[in-house]
């Protein structure tokens, strides 16, 4: 094998390897592509759940505010009666 022929000999490889290279970033390029597609699909539904619940916690915590409150309004009332029925017994 001749200078010449090994020359022409890498230089086909060398124009191989390039192909090959550009066709594999096309791919990667597609490929992160995808996945970045399918991440914001992620980070908008993701986010649309913490808005869902943090309403539903809000909700339930409201509730458990009206609860108390109410509790608190029965607890004087019924110490207001406590207070009639130990006068009436002395």
């Amino acid at each position: 094998m001749n200078d010449r022929e090994l020359l022409e000999l890498i230089a086909a490889q060398v124009g191989t390897l390039t192909n090959d290279m550009t066709a594999t970033k096309k791919e990667m390029s597609n490929g992160f592509k995808e996945v970045n597609e399918r991440l914001d699909k992620i980070e908008n539904r993701v986010t649309v759940i913490e808005q869902d619940h943090g309403k539903k916690l809000n909700l339930l915590f409201d509730g458990y505010k009206q609860n108390a409150d109410k509790l608190d309004r029965i607890e004087k009332e019924v110490s207001k009666h406590e207070e009639v029925i130990l006068r009436r017994i002395k």
